[in-house]
């Protein structure tokens, strides 16, 4: 089965229909890098080898080191509601 000129045209309208035109240019630019994306996966694949830490492993990590800062603040902030405390009684 082909496509005529006909059945393009209407595609391209529906699309245009459902997109817009300002996101069409976002669109295929995502659509781009995901193909990117996966032809890297395949030459990896290929070779065997593996890429270093991936930017996704990072955000565990920050979050973990944003735990620890509000524990310490937290702790911070208990020691001086106790010396006030203190104060207060004596």
């Amino acid at each position: 089965m082909s496509f005529g000129i006909w059945q393009i045209v209407l595609i391209v309208l529906v699309v245009v229909l459902v997109f817009g035109a300002n996101k069409i240019p976002r669109v295929m630019g995502d659509f781009a890098k995901g193909i990117k994306s996966f032809k890297a996966g395949l030459k990896e694949g290929e070779t065997g080898e593996a890429k270093p830490a991936s930017p996704a492993s990072q955000p565990a990590q920050s979050a973990q080191d944003d735990a620890k800062a509000i524990n310490a603040e937290t702790t911070a902030a208990d020691a001086g509601s106790v010396k006030k405390d203190e104060a207060a009684k004596g």
